[in-house]
């Protein structure tokens, strides 16, 4: 892991003493909340539906155990006993009191970690592959790049207010496990030996909300050295272009839909000609010094196999379960990824108590070399796992409510707080994920049904992600009454897609019945060792259109 170096704890530091001051201020009147609202952004402090919210940023999602304890005690002490894990692998605190704030983030800078750039429109918190360092598909580890970005980007004077929020995310693997596509920025690790071998395509002008669009390679290669500079020429031509005047309009993913991507692509390149690049750039020393800090951990030297976790499985067929669905094998012999659901059947997709993340600290400290990763699914990865582990490991995740064998099932859902907690929300997604977990909780069913990713948003703004789940459901208002659109095909892999609308919405009431529909459709239709998003692929959605059929008054004819 990356560690905060002198520059970075003056920052940290300097910003929490700045915002309590500012902070103090909102309190006795002295600012409004229209002057304060901006301010707060910039330090990840959001108003909600009943109260404020806090966002910490999780760098490419990585934690170790001591910064696992402190999100604890702040859980506890501030407030209501838990965090919620989000697709930007970040952690979110929904009851914070405003004048608590400043004492949180003191916390939070006791452990090098802050809030800063959670929120605002600047560049957000850079994303990365959970799975860096561990996957056998992997390039080139992406976290160093990811930490490199994010020195770059942290308070960049020209870029911390820009015409909307930029979100950066980085895959150094064969499979991508990032979203690269939705993103306002993604950058892909590839490797051409005729072109100097490894180096980064670069896409732009991805995203979800109202108008999801999927990003456009605007350069195929680009050498590492050139990175930042050529960031910097993407932003500053964004910055000068996007709408100012229409929030809706001002994304990245606009300006290169309106003028076209070549367009785009020539003012890029244009700035990125007369930039002064060895003022931004940075050298092979320092791109090492960077990447040294997350070398590979003393690993063993171990069997491929382990006797042990077999045995185990053969004993206990909960334990079987988990390792079929949980485990992800590991680049180095012996060893293993687990994937730490939080989705228990009938929970709260991403919500984790303070003991468990007191757990989880124990596990990884004890099993994971004091590593742990947040995933875009809302899930927790244990890295580096021995395999003769894995059973006192899921012995001790089962105590903790943490075992459920789920991972990348129809149980696993994604879903955005919606109404319950958002004041832009129009309708729940937590209750729609609570039913459709609870309509497949028979764990054979769920793996009889296979890998299928549920998505789900409470408004248009589509923090669920909703656009790329295998299906994807959108809360909306209609009359009065919570209605939610249904859509197939999205994909959120390397073959990244957005889903299309099977037609009107659907009452709250309905929607586990179409979803039970949907999958009697697909396994009816399915060919031998397909999985859903391979069934739709072959077919399209017209098979599927029928799951809406529904007594009418559960039908409303959505916009």
């Amino acid at each position: 892991m990356y560690r905060y170096d002198e520059f970075d704890e003056a920052i940290v530091r300097d910003r929490i003493a700045q915002f309590r001051a500012q902070v103090a201020r909102r309190l006795d009147g002295s600012l409004s909340e229209e002057e304060f609202v901006l301010i707060r952004q910039m330090n990840g402090l959001y108003l909600q539906l009943h109260t404020y919210m806090l966002r910490v940023a999780i760098p490419y999602g990585t934690l170790n155990s001591r910064q696992a304890r402190q999100l604890a005690l702040i859980a506890e002490r501030y407030d209501r006993g838990y965090g919620h894990l989000t697709t930007r692998q970040n952690i979110q605190f929904n009851w914070p009191r405003l004048a608590d704030v400043p004492d949180i983030l003191e916390l939070l800078a006791d452990v090098e970690m802050h809030c800063i750039q959670t929120s605002g429109n600047c560049i957000r918190n850079v994303t990365a592959d959970h799975l860096a360092g561990v996957a056998a598909d992997e390039i080139e580890d992406p976290r160093p790049t990811a930490e490199l970005i994010r020195q770059w980007s942290t308070l960049h004077p020209e870029f911390s207010f820009l015409p909307r929020k930029f979100k950066i995310a980085v895959s150094g693997a064969v499979h991508d496990r990032t979203v690269l596509a939705i993103h306002d920025v993604g950058v892909q690790i590839v490797f051409d030996e005729e072109r100097g071998g490894i180096g980064y395509r670069i896409s732009v002008g991805g995203g979800m909300g109202r108008t999801p669009m999927l990003g456009k390679v605007i350069r195929d290669f680009l050498p590492k050295e050139e990175l930042l500079s050529y960031l910097e020429a993407i932003l500053r031509a964004y910055n000068l272009a996007g709408r100012r005047d229409n929030k809706h309009k001002a994304r990245i993913k606009i300006l290169v839909h309106e003028i076209g991507l070549e367009a785009f692509r020539e003012r890029v390149e244009r700035i990125f000609a007369r930039l002064d690049r060895t003022s931004i750039d940075v050298d092979a020393a320092e791109r090492a010094r960077i990447a040294a800090y997350f070398a590979p951990p003393p690993f063993a030297d171990l069997p491929a196999e382990s006797a042990a976790l077999e045995e185990a499985r053969r004993r206990d067929p909960a334990l079987d379960a988990f390792v079929r669905t949980n485990l992800i094998r590991h680049r180095q012999p012996g060893y293993a990824a687990l994937t730490v659901s939080t989705k228990p059947i009938g929970g709260v997709p991403g919500d984790v108590t303070a003991e468990q993340l007191r757990v989880l600290a124990d596990l990884a400290e004890a099993y994971s070399f004091d590593e742990l990763r947040i995933a875009h699914s809302q899930n927790v990865v244990l890295p580096h796992v021995r395999l003769d582990d894995v059973p006192a490991v899921w012995a001790r995740l089962v105590e903790a409510g943490l075992a459920t064998a789920n991972a990348g099932l129809v149980t696993d859902i994604i879903a955005c707080p919606g109404m319950d907690y958002c004041k832009l929300a129009t309708a729940r997604s937590i209750p729609i994920a609570q039913a459709i977990s609870e309509r497949f909780a028979d764990p054979a069913r769920a793996a009889e049904i296979g890998p299928i990713g549920i998505k789900i948003s409470g408004c248009i703004n589509a923090c669920g992600h909703h656009h790329v789940g295998n299906i994807g459901i959108l809360g909306l208002e209609r009359q009065g009454i919570e209605n939610y659109q249904i859509t197939i095909g999205g994909d959120a892999t390397e073959l990244a897609a957005l889903g299309e609308r099977l037609g009107p919405g659907v009452d709250a009431e309905a929607v586990p019945d179409v979803i039970e529909r949907i999958v009697a459709i697909y396994l009816a239709e399915r060919a031998p060792g397909e999985t859903f998003a391979d069934t739709v692929r072959r077919i399209g959605i017209e098979p599927f259109r029928p799951a809406l059929a529904a007594p009418k008054e559960a039908v409303r004819e959505a916009a």
